[in-house]
């Protein structure tokens, strides 16, 4: 052998043979792998299964076919959930819009401060919000009693009830999906267009009817979809204005009846209904656009300068922060009212700090916070993993399928928390291999999964967000100079990106302490989370101790909007030096 030595080429690491199928072309199905199969057992899956069990019972014929009676339930149900809907879109688009207008196009005495509390109600939890007009607005409310007794009536003046109560409360808490869209569309219109038009003879009505309205009509289509869908999923509101006559009442009714099989059925039908919506406004999103092809004016607001148009501008500013401040300022009230102070006055008569003592020194009261906090917790860490390794996929690759995983992954945005929950019992009350061989219904482990797959969806659109913003050259660069995937993803993606995932996963755990309608069909008394044990104290007239508990989370609402508004300034200011 003369001595010589045979040198075999040295095995490649571990992280270089990762880097060599990173750069293959069959990397993103390799990647993929996991969130197909997330989405397949926590989403996919339990939406078929409850469309199996919904089939059972009398059959799917006549499940089915109560929706084809006009005179069942389930017809009525349907009909009033489409018409309530439909009203919601009709009163939030004339409040939404009209703000819009009215803050981007002029300039008035009290606007900046109406600027700075118009999205009061999107920072409200659906069932806070609800209990907050509920006390000011119904036949108990704090309005109704005062007129009563101003008037002098036998009973309490203008209260909402019913139908009526739930269009307030959708009105007040969904407008800001049409002045947030509007107000957008405005802001970035070119004037011009209008100027043009007015030189060319038009009046005003005609300019707002053939330039204006054109322009803004993407805006209002995806405000009114919205608006749409999220009536349609709306719980809370009916629940406390007593409208049992609507879909998701009548899947809580069922479920609680033991009626499964019709409570799928119900699942099922306003599933259908939600994502033929979704679907709609995919489509016009994606085909329909209305652009201007001049480069003039940027909008520019008109100062109101007449005596009298600028007092009643003042006035109206005040009237709209009396009615846009009031919800949290009752709730406030009666979470320091002594309990049992609150009966026939117009406002409790004995105030104390109890209630807020007793939340976190009995264990009965502290419970629901700490169930809250921590699966909450749980649940954002598996938005965090599954939506941005979902952004990233749908982002930055190209591949077969990407279009049906990204509206996977948006599918659960779709669904009522009703669904949500139905599809998890009926998936989840047996064991199966998503589970790892165990029944998660009655268990601690089937509340932060509700909330996984009802907010996924943010993390995964927030990240999805900040990705768009950075350049894809600057990962390139770094892959040219010898860094891996892995190295590049770490030292380069995230530091960009870190604070779009951070935004988006504090908006996750704020929505899922405040969850309720998911909450209400699969808690335990061992797992009652915040948002169900204020339901619970308010059934028990423990007004006092109900509000002490949407106080909390309300102030951890707002720090949560405060440090994500923070985030995404940093994030806009960051993209515009790059």
């Amino acid at each position: 052998m003369n001595g010589d030595v045979l040198l075999r080429p040295a095995r490649p690491s571990l992280r270089e043979r990762f880097d060599n199928i990173s750069s293959s072309k069959a990397f993103p199905y390799l990647l993929s792998i996991p969130l197909v199969l997330v989405l397949w057992g926590f989403i996919v899956s339990p939406m078929l299964q409850t469309a199996g069990i919904s089939a059972d019972g009398n059959g799917a014929a006549a499940n089915y076919g109560e929706f084809l009676n006009p005179d069942g339930v389930a017809m009525r149900a349907m009909l009033t959930s489409i018409g309530i809907a439909l009203a919601s879109v009709l009163c939030c688009g004339a409040v939404g819009t009209a703000m819009a207008f009215l803050l981007t196009k002029f300039n008035f005495p009290g606007r900046r401060l109406i600027e700075a509390i118009i999205l009061i109600p999107a920072a409200l939890p659906p069932l806070i919000g609800a209990v907050a007009f509920q006390m000011l607005y119904s036949n108990i409310g704090i309005v109704p009693r005062w007129l009563q007794s101003i008037f002098g009536a036998d009973a309490p003046v203008l209260a909402a009830t019913g139908i009526v109560g739930v269009l307030v409360v959708h009105t007040f808490t969904m407008y800001p999906f049409f002045y947030l869209a509007v107000s957008a569309a405005l802001a970035g219109m070119d004037t011009s267009t209008e100027e043009a038009a007015s030189n060319l003879g038009a009046g005003r009505f005609r300019v707002f009817r053939t330039v204006t309205m054109p322009m803004l009509t993407p805006a209002l289509v995806s405000g009114s979809l919205i608006v749409f869908m999220v009536s349609m999923a709306s719980y809370t509101a009916p629940l406390l204005f007593n409208v049992d006559s609507m879909m998701t009442m009548q899947i809580v009714l069922n479920r609680t009846n033991g009626n499964l099989p019709m409570s799928a059925t119900y699942s099922s039908m306003l599933a259908i209904i939600s994502l033929v919506f979704l679907l709609g406004m995919r489509w016009y999103e994606g085909r329909r656009s209305y652009r201007s092809a001049s480069k003039g004016v940027a909008n520019h607001r008109r100062e109101v300068r007449s005596p009298l148009g600028r007092w009643m501008a003042l006035t109206g500013s005040v009237v709209a922060t009396v009615v846009l401040l009031a919800p949290v300022a009752t709730i406030a009230l009666v979470a320091f009212s002594e309990r049992g102070s609150w009966t026939s006055q117009i406002i409790p008569s004995a105030y104390t700090f109890d209630n807020f003592v007793e939340l976190f020194t009995d264990d009965r009261t502290f419970q629901p916070i700490a169930n809250s906090l921590m699966m909450s917790a749980v649940a954002t860490v598996g938005s965090i993993i599954i939506g941005v390794l979902a952004a990233y996929l749908t982002r930055r690759y190209r591949f077969l399928g990407r279009g049906l995983l990204d509206l996977a992954v948006m599918l659960p945005w779709a669904l009522p928390g009703t669904v949500v929950a139905v599809n998890l019992i009926s998936a989840f009350s047996q064991a199966n291999a998503f589970s790892l061989g165990n029944v998660l219904v009655g268990t601690f482990w089937i509340l932060p999964l509700a909330y996984f797959v009802r907010f996924m969806p943010l993390v995964f659109r927030s990240t999805n967000a900040s990705l768009a913003q950075m350049d894809p050259a600057l990962e390139e660069a770094a892959r040219s100079l010898g860094s891996g995937w892995l190295r590049t993803s770490r030292t380069v993606t995230l530091p960009v990106i870190y604070r779009g995932i951070l935004a988006g996963a504090l908006l996750a755990f704020v929505n899922s302490v405040g969850e309720f309608v998911a909450s209400v069909l699969i808690y335990t008394k061992a797992t009652q989370p915040m948002s169900v044990a204020i339901n619970n104290q308010l059934y028990a007239f423990n007004m006092g101790t109900a509000a002490a508990y949407g106080m909390l989370q309300v102030l951890l609402i707002f720090i949560i909007m405060l440090v994500s508004r923070r985030l995404e300034s940093r994030q806009a200011n960051a993209g515009r030096k790059s």
